[in-house]
């Protein structure tokens, strides 16, 4: 429980230190990673089962060879790669939004130590240091935030690729 407190202090500690611009930081990145996770699930519980269903689905089938057979067959290919494709696109964009949400903190920030030389001139050094944080902590959380999804965005974008061409390796003709 101690721990669980020292953890939820330092977040909040962080969180000042760089401003509100942290609380959308950590949004975004709390749905990047849900909508990751969602995807990793897909992947390893549901697309196995998926593949099955349509590989019996195709050899059910009596004829494999016409015009007719190779349009059920693209459709199958085409549904499947629509599913793995599902929210990938989003994932993506949340890659793309946190820098941006980083360079908005970095402005507020900058505004916050104009501010305080415009109040006080350059006397308040503690007051500018507090700006200068705010200005350049969300620009690390955005930056941080956004290299933790860019690998994981791309890998599933290729995944969908791959496992599409695998099933219609699978759905081979006659």
């Amino acid at each position: 429980m101690v721990t669980l407190y020292n953890l939820l202090e330092s977040i909040r500690g962080f969180i000042e230190l760089g401003g509100d611009v942290l609380w959308a930081i950590m949004a975004v990145l709390l749905v990047m990673w849900t909508l990751i996770i969602e995807r990793y699930w897909y992947l390893f519980r549901v697309l196995p089962g998926e593949r099955r269903a349509l590989i019996e689905q195709w050899n059910e089938r009596s004829d494999h060879r016409s015009w007719h057979a190779h349009r059920v067959k693209e459709e199958m290919i085409s549904r499947l790669k629509g599913n793995l494709e599902t929210n990938v696109r989003n994932i993506q964009t949340l890659v793309a939004i946190c820098p941006l949400l980083g360079l908005l903190g970095t402005v507020t920030g900058m505004v916050a130590v104009f501010d305080v030389m415009a109040y006080f001139g350059t006397g308040n050094v503690r007051a500018m240091a507090a700006g200068v944080s705010k200005a350049t902590v969300p620009t690390m959380a955005g930056m941080v935030a956004a290299l933790s999804g860019v690998y994981f965005a791309s890998y599933l974008d290729r995944k969908a690729d791959i496992e599409a061409e695998k099933l219609e390796d699978l759905l081979q003709h006659d």
